[in-house]
């Protein structure tokens, strides 16, 4: 079984900021009701006042204001599908596993297109509240781990917080230059690992190439 992290692996950018981008743009409402809270708890992330998780209930507070979040979701996959990277698209295997910080309510409908395997953030749009832990780093090692997953045979990911993952897998790859190359996972030394756990530590990791 092959393993894939979503955004910035093997989709350019970051699909829950795409999408709500896409929706600020189809409701201007929300650069109202959502958009100033949102910000402001962004600001206070980085600035260690706000923990993580707040922050991106926050940030995904935007799928509860959505009525018509179907139709949304559905053309704005039409619209950006065919951003996919090739060479995912060339080795595809329908046992694949796409394994994703972002939520169900977006991941799914592309990987049911994809015809593979997800899991993703568990996000109640009713409640604007997470079900699940976030699908983020050692969270999907513990996932895959205590869900009795087969043997990974590679994993990707353009990521180093994704680095408990990949040492779950017998081989693993890193994606870099905006979901488009495929190397191996660095040799993990003293400042490799430095790297890693300050990825994790931050908790967030935003891809800056958006989707119209």
């Amino acid at each position: 079984m092959n393993v894939y992290d979503f955004d910035g692996t093997i989709f350019p950018g970051d699909c829950s900021i795409g999408f709500g981008l896409w929706c600020l743009r189809r409701h201007p409402k929300l650069w109202f009701t959502y958009l100033p809270d949102a910000l402001k708890h962004v600001i206070g992330f980085k600035r260690g006042k706000v923990p993580n998780h707040l922050m991106q209930r926050k940030m995904f507070g935007y799928l509860t204001m959505i009525d018509d979040f179907d139709e949304q979701i559905e053309r704005y996959w039409n619209k950006n599908e065919k951003k996919l990277a090739a060479w995912y698209l060339a080795q595809k295997k329908p046992d694949d596993l796409i394994i994703s910080a972002s939520p169900k309510c977006i991941i799914g409908p592309i990987a049911d297109r994809l015809g593979v395997n997800y899991m993703a953030t568990d996000y109640d749009r009713e409640f604007g509240v997470f079900v699940d832990n976030l699908m983020y780093a050692k969270e999907k090692a513990k996932y895959m781990m205590d869900h009795g997953f087969p043997t990974i045979d590679n994993f990707y990911s353009d990521s180093l917080a994704d680095t408990p993952l990949a040492l779950c897998a017998e081989k693993a790859h890193l994606v870099t230059k905006n979901a488009s190359t495929v190397v191996d996972w660095p040799e993990l030394d003293s400042k490799t690992m430095s790297k890693v756990k300050k990825k994790i530590d931050t908790g967030w990791n935003i891809h800056l190439k958006e989707e119209e």
